[in-house]
């Protein structure tokens, strides 16, 4: 069985089409809850533009899910947080970068900081895979 992904009709459609309002897990499906990833490299340094460090940030997502043997497509949910409205685009255009057609349910937040002020986005992420 695969993962169900939908939206019902009385539901205003999804926004930008970039998401599904509901998706099911399957039975004895295998879940990965992902930490709120930002965008760091691995030596810890931020890159100074915003597309680099939302790209980095969906690209650490991508990382936590490969190395559990899934794909963009096992995304189940995301939730991203934003410091600044502006820099939606950005989160945007990486986002479509790196799930494709995916669409997993989504939430995207706009908060007044993240830990490091100088931090923009943070994604937490759900994934699901039958055995």
């Amino acid at each position: 069985m695969t993962i169900k992904k939908f939206n019902p009709s009385a539901v205003v459609k999804p926004f930008n089409n970039a998401y599904h309002h509901c998706v099911v897990i399957p039975p004895n499906a295998e879940t990965l809850f992902i930490s709120g990833q930002l965008g760091l490299n691995l030596d810890g340094s931020l890159p100074e533009d915003p597309q680099l460090e939302a790209d980095k940030a969906w690209e650490n997502v991508i990382e936590c899910v490969n190395e559990a043997g899934m794909g963009a497509e096992d995304i189940v949910k995301i939730t991203a947080f934003l410091t600044d409205e502006g820099d939606y685009p950005y989160f945007a255009n990486s986002r479509s970068k790196f799930l494709g057609d995916a669409r997993p349910a989504s939430t995207a937040i706009l908060v007044k900081a993240l830990v490091k002020k100088e931090w923009r986005f943070e994604i937490e992420a759900v994934a699901a895979k039958s055995s």
